[in-house]
């Protein structure tokens, strides 16, 4: 994938790539609101090149407005950040997932 291309189309390309027919008919991205306010999102790791892959918990407070916490717990991908930081959540899954993906093309 293009390590250009912006998190929400990159995000849509993951998906895609990675629907088999079975593993797209379980709500695996979600992206909810937070109350704080701010940016929830959870990816279901199950079924795809990532689900034993490891994760260094990223955890960053500029402000209360400003912040983000991610990491990998029981299977999922696990984002939560202030209420601009939807796309530093996605950024980061896309990073992590690229590096992963160039290790095993490596291989």
């Amino acid at each position: 994938m293009n390590k250009q291309t912006d998190p929400l189309s990159w995000i849509q390309n993951w998906f895609y790539n990675n629907c088999n027919g079975d593993w797209e008919h379980n709500q695996n991205i979600i992206i909810e609101n937070l109350d704080n306010p701010g940016w929830s999102l959870t990816i279901k790791l199950e079924g795809t090149l990532l689900e034993k892959k490891p994760f260094k918990t990223v955890d960053i407070e500029k402000d209360k407005n400003n912040w983000h916490y991610c990491r990998v717990h029981q299977g999922k991908f696990e984002g939560a950040g202030g209420p601009l930081n939807l796309g530093d959540l996605l950024a980061i899954f896309k990073q992590w997932a690229e590096s992963c993906e160039s290790k095993i093309n490596s291989n």
